[in-house]
């Protein structure tokens, strides 16, 4: 028997999904239904295009609601609470963690470099999330646009032949 013990590669699960109730974007990490089901199949560089995706959203979203965060800041603290995160993480998935760490724990807001008042974050994070559950849906929506559109134009091209 080996004693070799593996490090469960990195995920965006946030632990509360909401795929299983039928959502097609998870509530909890905002990755499409399918990207839940068959994350674990995925090759690395399926996962990093997905990966790309959640981050370019919580920077779109987080960095404009966080403009005082230091982000050396930010980094070490939510490295010091063992938040491991992939060497690519974007600013605004550092900014995620952090954010999320003190919406557990409004009294690490003044070491987390956020910048902001604890009193601030409980109304931040129902905000962030508003906003990025939005942001995912429409990412859905549009790309299951997209991929109906080229199903049509297909079929078309079919019946033409």
């Amino acid at each position: 028997m080996s004693s070799d013990r593996r490090i469960a590669s990195l995920t965006p699960c946030a632990g509360r999904c909401s795929t299983v109730f039928g959502d097609a974007v998870c509530r909890g990490c905002r990755r499409f239904n399918h990207e839940v089901i068959q994350w674990n199949t995925y090759t690395a560089e399926q996962h990093s295009v997905v990966w790309q995706r959640l981050d370019i959203q919580l920077d779109q979203i987080l960095v404009p609601m966080l403009p005082h965060a230091d982000l050396k800041h930010v980094e070490n603290f939510v490295r010091s609470k063992r938040v491991r995160l992939r060497d690519d993480a974007s600013k605004g998935r550092k900014l995620y963690h952090a954010l999320k760490l003190c919406e557990k724990n409004r009294h690490f807001t003044d070491e987390s470099g956020l910048g902001i008042h604890y009193k601030q974050v409980r109304p931040l994070w129902q905000e962030f999330e508003r906003r990025v559950l939005a942001l995912a849906q429409a990412s859905y929506d549009l790309a299951f646009l997209r991929a109906d559109s080229i199903g049509q134009h297909l079929i078309h091209l079919q019946e033409e032949d």
